[in-house]
């Protein structure tokens, strides 16, 4: 699970680790009438870089920026003005929320439901108590787990819409708390990309950690090309997928890990299901979808639940790519990505499943 901002108040090295994104997006330079515009801000824990093509480009970035920072108040669990504050500490009570917040709470569920609990949002205070919230981080006992875990009731969330007036509230079990971590980084890029499309941007990015959103294509015609970081060294790619208008999204052990004092790491991305960090063949997983929001959810949901299972699961739901990237170096593309992915890396093999 990537743990956006939402406030986590973490220390510069932090910071600069999430800057050695886990994909990358290959622009194309500003050249001829095509204008490039490009900003940098900090929001949900990230460096982001948002880019768009054409006349209406700066327009298109104010409108971008401004749903990034209004998500990113909003998101954040530990300001008492936020949102998931108010739900967090509702004490069972509905909580009137917006249709952004309803749609990643109803992505979540799905894949909550599908997964058999991979994905699970109130896994909350079992991330604050291992640290990951505040960069304190802390082994925690098989006590202090069992005790965090028995919080888990993602199952008991309720959602309610009303079509009349296109409201919609939320109730959580007394002692439960939600993070959107695992959805808001995706959930945000995609908003993005809409306003920008709304002030009339046809050709843009957006660069969040380790999410990519793209608008439309390049100002040329030519697809993007997104680089796949190599989990053993992040500042470098293995290999490259070339897409139109999609998101991609990944989740990496990289991402955030922290070396205890019995000289094991651990690393962030949490199985609900033991309460430790995931343990399986994977160090990546790359999620390929047109919802940014879905691909969020996808990508956590896929590494927990690890290679056999993600390519299951693939299979049975379908509606999106993807790349698993093994501890053995080991490259697994599913079969839509035939004529889109290059492997890079010598020292990875490459295999395509059907």
């Amino acid at each position: 699970m990537k743990h956006t901002r939402i406030r986590y108040r973490d220390t510069k090295r932090r910071l600069i680790a999430l800057l050695l994104c886990a994909v990358m997006v290959f622009p194309l330079s500003a050249c001829g009438e095509t204008r490039m515009s490009q900003r940098q801000i900090s929001a949900m824990n990230s460096a982001m870089t948002l880019t768009a093509y054409g006349k209406k480009a700066e327009i298109g970035l104010n409108a971008a920026e401004g749903v990034i920072v209004s998500m990113d108040a909003a998101l954040d669990p530990e300001m008492p003005n936020s949102t998931v504050y108010a739900i967090n500490h509702a004490q069972g009570q509905n909580v009137v929320v917006s249709a952004q917040v309803a749609k990643m709470l109803s992505s979540a569920l799905t894949v909550y439901k599908q997964s058999g609990g991979a994905l699970d949002l109130s896994i909350y205070p079992l991330v604050k108590r291992w640290g990951f919230v505040d960069g304190k981080y802390y082994l925690p006992t098989d006590e202090e787990i069992s005790t965090e875990m028995m919080k888990l009731c993602f199952d008991k969330l309720v959602l309610t819409s009303f079509p009349s007036s296109g409201a919609y509230s939320v109730s959580l079990p007394i002692g439960a708390e939600l993070t959107f971590a695992a959805v808001a980084k995706g959930c945000a890029c995609e908003n993005a990309v809409d306003a920008m499309r709304q002030a009339g941007v046809e050709s843009a990015f957006i660069s969040m950690g380790g999410n990519i959103q793209t608008l439309g294509v390049k100002p040329d015609g030519s697809l993007w090309t997104v680089g796949i970081s190599d989990p053993a060294n992040p500042a470098t790619h293995l290999g490259v997928i070339n897409v139109g208008e999609t998101a991609v999204v990944t989740s990496a052990a990289y991402q955030e890990k922290f070396v205890a004092m019995n000289g094991k790491t651990y690393h962030h991305l949490l199985n609900p299901a033991s309460g430790y960090p995931a343990n399986n063949s994977l160090s990546s997983v790359t999620i390929i979808c047109e919802d940014g929001t879905m691909a969020d959810c996808l990508s956590t949901a896929m590494f927990v639940m690890g290679e056999t299972k993600a390519l299951n699961y693939w299979r049975q739901y379908g509606g999106f790519e993807m790349i698993l990237v093994t501890d053995s170096k080991r490259v697994v593309c599913t079969s839509g990505l035939i004529e889109k992915f290059t492997l890079v890396n010598d020292s990875y093999t490459l295999k395509f499943s059907e």
